[in-house]
């Protein structure tokens, strides 16, 4: 009994000797209050790939934060650093236009951002996709370029995993193609021969909910679309009520109940009304009704529709300056902002690019010059940020002086130094016309004009070694202040 009255009267305040209890400030996280009873959820949107097909085909945000990050990191591409034989480097990268690998890499991306994975298939002509891939048994003329598939175009084997230690460790060990719509068909594709890609990376036991793909791009940012969507419906909606005007009619429902001549009276009065308010801006009433005006202030929505789109920003982690193609205001450049995001665009290249871009040219060279890729083959990826060009024509001119005073006063090798300013003629815009052949030519005419080494001269010892009239020991004047004069005292 004393069990029911506690249970029935726990919303009352109970008297005790320190006061009532219940009045006390809930505060904390195991306090009964609202946040302490919040948690979190998880929404599965990367399995709804018919959800996030809609999305990224309906809003601008969500198709802006998939593509934004995979267009950044492959619109620049690379550049070869190492020293090549001439006509090498343009082959390579003629090669890649032609076979549109920087495409296939891009789709890539995309696919593994928006549905949380996707291969990149090398198409190596005469070779049994289900096959491994050996590179020293691909021809010349073999690479035929690549085709970008999404998670739901291929079923894993989760049975035949890769027990090879690597990065492929544990992943499955083929692919098998189940969509023919493009003509592709049903492949069983081995590992060695694809670049798996995921979107957002997760945890062992989660990405088991998702058979080993990571998670969509979308799925953390989805609430802060629609809350941003949301506000701007909203606002949207003010607009048509902006401006909102009312007419008093006396005796309205007796004329509506009524009917028949009345009503029409009614409505051809409103007609006129309208009429007379769109030419003379007049409004024709009977004396006994009202009419009014009412108007809407927008203050304080822009505000708050800003703030919306910066929760969006940060959540893709693209600045708004990318992100909406806005131009920064008041005294914020935007420059700071993009400067951070491309940093993160460049560590991204760098830790889920380069191995594969290095493979892909690995192939490639086997297939256009039947070699290896040589041991020393370095490349970078181009820079994102583009100056001004007036910032240009200061840093070309800065270089081009350095690189002359270099070559002038320090002996630097002039095909050195045109190899330094091609290398950096995607930023000065300027040496990107140099040629392997014009550094070969350079190197050569420098080693025949080189002076030959002339010994340099022996010059005698500057020091004095006649010694001084004071350190003779028979010497009776010592006067010591003078032992550092040279001559006869």
């Amino acid at each position: 009994m004393s069990r029911k009255r506690r249970q029935n009267g726990a919303n009352k305040p109970v008297a005790t000797a320190d006061g009532y209890n219940n009045f006390k400030a809930k505060l904390g996280s195991n306090a009964q209050n609202i946040q302490a009873g919040g948690m979190y959820e998880p929404g599965y949107i990367t399995r709804n790939r018919v959800m996030l097909e809609f999305a990224y085909r309906s809003s601008f945000l969500v198709g802006a934060g998939v593509d934004a990050m995979a267009d950044d990191m492959t619109r620049k591409g690379v550049n070869i650093t190492s020293k090549l034989e001439p006509g090498q480097k343009g082959k390579v990268e003629t090669f890649w236009d032609d076979a549109s690998i920087w495409d296939g890499v891009n789709d890539t991306l995309k696919w593994s951002r928006l549905y949380g994975g996707a291969l990149l298939v090398v198409l190596i002509d005469g070779q049994d996709m289900s096959t491994p891939l050996r590179l020293d048994r691909i021809k010349e003329g073999q690479f035929k370029g690549v085709i970008s598939l999404d998670r739901w175009m291929v079923s894993p084997s989760y049975v035949n995993l890769v027990t090879d230690y690597g990065p492929d460790f544990g992943k499955p060990k083929f692919y098998r193609v189940v969509t023919n719509q493009q003509g592709i068909p049903p492949w069983k594709i081995h590992h060695s021969r694809i670049i798996r890609m995921e979107g957002d990376t997760l945890p062992f036991q989660q990405a088991q909910t998702e058979n080993g793909w990571g998670m969509s791009v979308v799925e953390r940012i989805f609430e802060r679309i629609q809350a941003f969507d949301t506000a701007t419906v909203g606002t949207t909606q003010l607009i048509h009520k902006a401006h909102l005007r009312t007419y008093s009619i006396e005796n309205l429902r007796q004329i509506l109940m009524a009917g028949g001549d009345a009503e029409k009276g009614l409505m051809k009065h409103i007609d006129m009304i309208r009429e007379f308010q769109t030419i003379e801006g007049m409004t024709l009433m009977d004396k006994s009704d009202e009419f009014q005006t009412h108007s809407y202030s927008f203050a304080g929505i822009a505000d708050v529709i800003l703030r919306f789109a910066e929760q969006v920003s940060g959540a893709t982690g693209i600045p708004l300056v990318r992100l909406f193609g806005q131009s920064p205001a008041g005294f914020n450049t935007g420059d700071g902002d993009l400067e951070n995001y491309y940093s993160r665009v460049n560590s991204l290249q760098e830790r889920r690019l380069r191995r594969h871009v290095r493979w892909l040219m690995d192939i490639s060279w086997r297939s256009l010059f039947g070699t290896p890729l040589p041991e020393d083959f370095t490349f970078e990826f181009n820079k994102l940020w583009e100056m001004s060009d007036t910032d240009r024509a200061t840093m070309a001119n800065n270089v081009t002086t350095a690189l002359a005073t270099a070559v002038r006063e320090l002996g630097m090798p002039p095909a050195a130094a045109l190899n330094d300013l091609r290398n950096i003629s995607d930023v000065i815009g300027i040496g990107g016309s140099i040629t392997d052949e014009d550094i070969e030519d350079a190197k050569t005419q420098w080693q025949e004009d080189e002076p030959e080494t002339i010994p340099p001269p022996t010059l005698g010892d500057p020091v004095s070694k006649k010694p001084v009239g004071d350190s003779k020991p028979d010497r009776a004047d010592r006067k010591w202040y003078l032992r550092w004069f040279t001559g006869q005292r």
